[in-house]
């Protein structure tokens, strides 16, 4: 039997807190199915923009770029019918159900100075690996978020490998280092983290603690799909970095049932503005940076980042 629930666009201004009970992994008889779209109302936000002159590492990061000497942050990727990419939603109030489908360490990858995934769902105390595949450091930072206040995580540099080679224009190339190994721990009953580079100010990523195995990344028309539901009435939350709270409905999962549905977030309308991305060093058609006397150009292989950066 499937079902239609109705559109939900109540947003929650308060962050959930992480619950003290445990989840139990078991098998799941006769369980459901949900899937849904989250979509965005109204005009989409304008992205943010960076000035490569003010980071460092400028030529090598400048690879990906608008060409002119920005580096854009489009937190809100929307699809040509309004859906939502890089939403987590998720289902609480399940306290038995099927196994994590994977319990590898949560992993993110550094690559042309671009934190991957741009969206993330983890675990409380689940381990985190951070890989830098470029040949210059970082610097991680990662703060756990609340309305209440933030605190950091972690905070420590993330080493390139020892073999890059030194020309680091005329070699592009990708070597992983040694990986940075921590654990994700939030405290207080927080459950969002934020990450970025201390160097440079436009690489960012974002995770949100689940409790259980329930929960999905939409994907780039907004779609999501939870399975394996068992039988029994849940609330079901959806997050997404670029907003100010999360949506909230209530679900009647019953046996071997398909429920369709649809929540949709309201136009951030007191969302900051983008820079202007007007360059004063570009210049006959070429962005250019002055540097000790001499010009260097920025190669650019990419129009921006991609991926929701």
């Amino acid at each position: 039997m499937k079902r239609l629930s109705g559109l939900i666009s109540l947003l929650l201004l308060f962050t959930p807190s992480i619950s003290a009970w445990s989840y139990t992994e078991g098998p799941v008889a006769n369980g459901g199915t949900i899937t849904g779209t989250v979509t965005l109302d109204g005009e989409k936000p304008p992205a943010l923009a960076y000035s490569l002159v003010t980071n460092p590492d400028t030529a090598f990061c400048g690879r990906i770029s608008t060409g002119t000497g920005w580096r854009v942050v489009d937190e809100f990727e929307v699809g040509t019918e309004g859906g939502l990419k890089n939403t987590v939603v998720f289902l609480e109030g399940i306290q038995k159900g099927k196994p994590f489908a994977d319990k590898n360490p949560a992993k993110v990858m550094v690559e042309d100075c671009v934190f991957t995934p741009w969206v993330m769902a983890v675990r409380d105390q689940q381990p985190l690996h951070i890989v830098n595949m470029d040949p210059i450091i970082h610097d991680v930072q990662v703060y756990e978020k609340a309305p209440f206040g933030s605190k950091v995580m972690m905070h420590r540099p993330l080493r390139l490998n020892p073999h890059h080679p030194k020309n680091l224009l005329a070699d592009h190339l990708h070597k992983p280092g040694e990986a940075m190994m921590d654990k994700v721990n939030f405290s207080q009953g927080r459950r969002i983290f934020y990450l970025e580079c201390g160097f440079h100010t436009y690489m960012q990523s974002w995770g949100l603690a689940v409790e259980n195995p329930y929960y999905a990344v939409t994907d780039e028309h907004g779609n999501f799909s939870l399975t394996d539901v068992p039988e029994g009435v849940y609330k079901m939350m959806a997050w997404h970095p670029g907003m100010g709270g999360f949506l909230e409905m209530k679900v009647v999962m019953l046996a071997n049932d398909t429920l369709k549905t649809k929540l949709q977030f309201e136009n951030p309308r007191d969302k900051r503005m983008a820079h202007n991305t007007m360059n004063p060093k570009y210049r006959f058609g070429k962005p250019i940076l002055e540097k000790e006397g001499a010009t260097v150009d920025i190669q650019v292989t990419h129009e921006h980042q991609e991926g929701g950066h």
